[in-house]
């Protein structure tokens, strides 16, 4: 689910319609969790879809770790790509804004660590040289990601969360112990999922 303070708005003929905050959301804040709401799609499952299915589901999921396809059940699964993303994914199933996200202004993901089955070329971006999401983003970029995620589980527990109660109670304890700098924070790089043949 996302952050409540969000809406879904058309941004342009280019980009079409992106996810855009209606509030300010701090830095620190949990953007998105997983919930009850998002479905789970095996790649088996989707082998077995109408081809029509197929195309909407490889726009519109991203891959977990296990190679799962997930669609979002909100207005969550229309948001946009960006190569300096106001949130980031975390190891707890839930994204954190990495960034204070002002009203007006996109939540964007890079969607390197979405786990892309194939690269794409994107828009060009200032502040960034890349021009491709590739699968093996994660790979090449997981401590910058983690270095951004830690420096935002700093505000977190300055900051309201309304989505907190969304998290499996595992998953909320792992989050609250990183918060209160009782356990170290697990790397960006356990949501890789690494793609074998055979």
């Amino acid at each position: 689910m996302i952050h409540p303070d969000t809406e879904l708005r058309f941004i342009s003929t280019e980009i079409g319609f992106g996810v855009v905050a209606t509030k300010l959301i701090p830095k620190g804040t949990i953007t998105w969790a997983f919930d009850t709401l998002d479905q789970i799609i095996t790649p088996h499952a989707l082998e077995q879809m109408h081809a029509l299915q197929k195309v909407y589901l490889e726009k519109y999921c991203y891959r977990d770790h296990n190679g799962d396809y997930v669609l979002c059940g909100d207005h969550s699964r229309f948001v946009n790509h960006s190569f300096r993303s106001s949130c980031i994914s975390t190891a707890y199933n839930c994204e954190l804004a990495v960034r204070d996200i002002h009203p007006g202004e996109e939540l964007t993901d890079d969607y390197g660590y979405l786990n892309p089955s194939e690269p794409f070329d994107c828009l060009p971006e200032p502040g960034s040289t890349r021009t491709q999401v590739l699968p093996d983003d994660l790979l090449n970029f997981h401590a910058e990601w983690d270095a951004q995620l830690l420096e935002a589980f700093k505000e977190f527990n300055h900051v309201e969360q309304p989505l907190l109660d969304l998290l499996e109670p595992e998953q909320r304890d792992q989050v609250l112990a990183v918060a209160d700098g009782k356990a170290p924070m697990e790397s960006i790089l356990t949501c890789y999922y690494r793609e074998t043949v055979g």
